[in-house]
C-alpha cells in the first residue's frame, strides 16, 4: 500500500478545506473517512491554524503529516466541491495517485468571482442591509458606495497579506470616514444606518457560525479560538469607526443622524434579498446555491420581523429566526447533498447584530459608559440567543444521526 501518497492526499484535502473556511469537525471527519476508505485507522487533530494526522502501517511504522494553516478564506464553493470529492473517494476507492489527481483537478476547477463582481457583491451587501437599518434610497446607495470602497481595500490588503486585524481597522476607518464626511456636507441623512450597512461586509459571520458549530461538535479549542478572532475583528471595526468619527468631529463638525425610516415588510425583504445576494458573492457561492442561500436570508428575516411585530419580544424573535435559519440550512443540505454551512451563514446574516456593535462603540466614543455597558450586554445577549437557536437544531440533527447509526448497527 502506498501509505505516503494516501497520507499526502488526506493532509492536502484537510488543508484545502481549512483554507476555504470549513468547520473543524468537517476537516477532521473528511480526512478520517478518506483514510478509512483505504482501510487505514488514523488519528486526526485540527485547529484553525494547524492540522496533524498520524497512522501506523502494517509493519508498525508510524507516519505523520502536518500542515500549518494560514489566513482563512471565505470560499464556500470550495468547501462544497472538496466535501463532494471526499464523498466520491470514499464511495469509489480510486488508486491513491488517481485520487491525488482528482484533488488537483478540483483544486484548479473552483471558480472565483472576478474583481467587478466581487465589488458588486460588496455594494449589494452594504446597500441591502442599510435598507434594513432604516435608510432611504439615496442613503442606501451611498452605503453601497462605502461598501465598495471597503471591498477595494480588503482585496488589496488580502493580496498584500496584511494582518486581518489591521485590514479591518483600515476598512472600517475608510468606510466610516466617507459616510461621516458625506453627512457633514449634507449628502447623507441616516449616517448611522449608512455606516452600519457598510460595516456588515466586515462582520465575521462565517467565523461566528463555525465557532458555534465547533463547540457543538466538541471542538472547544477551535471554537474558543474562532470566538477570539470574532472579538478581535469586532474591536477592529469599532476602533476604525471611532477614529473616523473623531477625525470628522475635529476637522469639520460632529456627524448628526437624521433618524431611521420604518420600512414595510416588503421593502425590508428586498433589502435582505439584495444583502444576502451580495454575501453569497463574497462567500464565493455559485449557481443555484447562491439563490437558495439568499432565499433563506429573506425567509429568516420574515420570521424575525413577524414574530417581533406580533409578540414584541425581541429575544424570542432572534431565537425563532435563528432556529428557522438552522432548520432551513439542514433541509437544504440534505436535499442538495451539500454542507449546511453555506446556507446557514448567509441565512443568519439579517440577524447579525451589526447595529448593536456600532452603537456599543458609539457610546464608548461619546463617554456614555452606562449606555455603553447596557448596549454591550444587550448585543452579547442577542449573539447568545442566536447561538442557542443554531445549537439546538444542530444538536437535534446530530442526535438523530447518532440514533440512526445505532439503530442500523443493532439491525445488522
Amino acid at each position: 500500500m502506498d501509505y505516503n501518497t494516501i497520507m499526502d492526499l488526506a493532509a492536502d484535502l484537510g488543508y484545502e478545506l481549512s483554507m476555504s473556511g470549513a468547520e473543524t469537525f468537517r476537516v477532521e471527519d473528511s480526512m478520517s473517512r478518506v483514510l478509512a476508505s483505504y482501510g487505514i485507522v488514523s488519528e486526526v487533530f485540527a485547529i484553525p491554524n494547524y492540522l496533524i494526522v498520524s497512522i501506523l502501517t502494517e509493519t508498525g511504522k508510524p507516519i505523520t503529516r502536518m500542515r500549518r494553516i494560514g489566513y482563512h478564506g471565505n470560499n464556500l464553493d470550495a468547501v462544497e466541491k472538496l466535501n463532494a470529492l471526499s464523498r466520491t473517494i470514499c464511495a469509489q476507492h480510486p488508486e491513491p495517485v488517481e485520487a491525488m489527481n482528482m484533488l488537483d483537478t478540483v483544486r484548479h476547477s473552483i471558480p472565483c468571482y472576478r474583481l467587478p463582481i466581487y465589488l458588486f457583491g460588496n455594494f449589494l451587501g452594504a446597500a441591502g442591509f442599510a435598507m434594513l437599518f432604516g435608510c432611504g434610497l439615496k442613503d442606501m446607495l451611498l452605503s453601497g458606495v462605502c461598501g465598495l470602497l471597503g471591498g477595494l481595500i480588503n482585496r488589496f490588503m488580502d493580496r498584500m497579506k496584511v494582518n486581518p486585524f489591521f485590514e479591518t481597522i483600515l476598512s472600517a476607518f475608510v468606510m466610516a470616514l466617507t459616510a461621516y464626511g458625506l453627512n457633514v456636507n449634507g449628502l447623507v441623512g441616516n449616517v448611522d444606518g449608512v455606516v452600519i450597512g457598510s460595516l456588515m461586509i466586515l462582520v465575521p459571520g462565517l467565523l461566528f457560525t463555525n465557532a458555534m458549530r465547533d463547540i457543538i461538535y466538541g471542538d472547544t479549542n477551535s471554537g474558543i479560538t474562532r470566538i477570539v478572532q470574532v472579538l478581535l475583528i469586532a474591536m477592529g471595526m469599532a476602533l476604525g469607526t471611532a477614529v473616523a468619527w473623531n477625525a470628522v468631529a475635529l476637522l469639520w463638525l460632529r456627524p448628526v443622524n437624521a433618524g431611521a425610516i420604518d420600512h414595510p415588510l416588503l421593502i425590508t425583504c428586498l433589502g435582505s434579498l439584495a444583502g444576502c445576494i451580495g454575501f453569497s458573492i463574497l462567500f464565493n457561492i455559485h449557481g443555484p446555491g447562491g439563490a437558495l442561500c439568499a432565499l433563506g436570508g429573506v425567509l429568516t428575516w420574515v420570521v424575525f420581523d413577524r414574530v417581533f411585530r406580533y409578540s414584541g419580544n425581541e429575544m424570542l424573535a432572534y431565537f425563532l429566526g435563528s432556529f428557522f435559519a438552522s432548520v432551513y440550512a439542514e433541509v437544504m443540505a440534505r436535499v442538495r447533498k451539500y454542507p449546511a454551512i453555506s446556507y446557514l451563514v448567509v441565512s443568519l446574516f439579517p440577524l447579525i447584530p451589526g447595529a448593536g456593535i456600532y452603537y456599543t462603540m458609539n457610546y464608548a466614543v461619546h463617554g456614555e459608559m452606562e449606555r455603553f455597558a447596557a448596549q454591550g450586554m444587550h448585543t452579547a445577549a442577542i449573539a447568545g440567543v442566536i447561538a442557542v437557536g443554531v445549537m439546538l437544531v444542530t444538536t437535534i440533527v446530530r442526535l438523530c444521526y447518532t440514533w440512526k447509526e445505532m439503530h442500523s448497527g443493532n439491525k445488522r
